[in-house]
């Protein structure tokens, strides 16, 4: 009995570390094709605030771009929207995409409050189905994902940051 018993366990012991080996395996592939994906901006379709469909294509060409994930109620996403308005102008070469999951009313409110929502360079996002996080492998707000004028990943920066740094990893690119 006592033999049946440790096989049985020596079993389970086994099966268990098996399990979270594949588990664990499964999880770093899986980081690396994201991290793989995002390279180049990748494809996506989300409804801009007058409820048009804005894709990878609708980018500017030659133009670096900053994608910002945003929340309207998040206080650190508030305060990123206030420093780029009081620096619109260091902002002019560069497309900047606010991109939220939040209801397209929320988003206007949002980009009305800090008058963004009139500028060429600066476009607001619906993503109703929230795949951008999982799209580009974002796990916080606000998420600044940086690309140069030839789309490549140039940084992701989570949280809020300084439009200072922001402005110097564009310039080092």
């Amino acid at each position: 009995m006592k033999k049946i018993l440790k096989t049985g366990i020596s079993i389970l012991i086994l099966s268990l570390i098996a399990f979270m080996s594949y588990s664990i395996i499964s999880k770093i592939n899986h980081k690396k094709e994201i991290a793989e994906n995002i390279k180049q901006i990748p494809s996506f379709s989300y409804l801009t605030l007058q409820e048009e469909i804005f894709t990878h294509k609708n980018l500017k060409e030659n133009t670096p771009k900053l994608f910002i994930y945003f929340n309207s109620e998040c206080d650190f996403c508030n305060e990123e929207a206030k420093m780029i308005k009081e620096n619109i102008k260091k902002f002019k070469n560069i497309e900047v995409v606010f991109i939220s999951y939040e209801a397209l009313e929320k988003i206007k409110q949002f980009a009305t409050t800090y008058q963004l929502n009139n500028y060429d360079n600066i476009t607001f996002l619906s993503d109703s189905k929230a795949t951008f996080a999982t799209t580009f492998d974002v796990k916080s707000m606000p998420c600044l994902v940086l690309y140069n004028k030839e789309n490549k990943l140039i940084e992701k920066i989570k949280g809020q940051t300084k439009v200072e740094t922001v402005l110097e990893k564009f310039r080092n690119f």
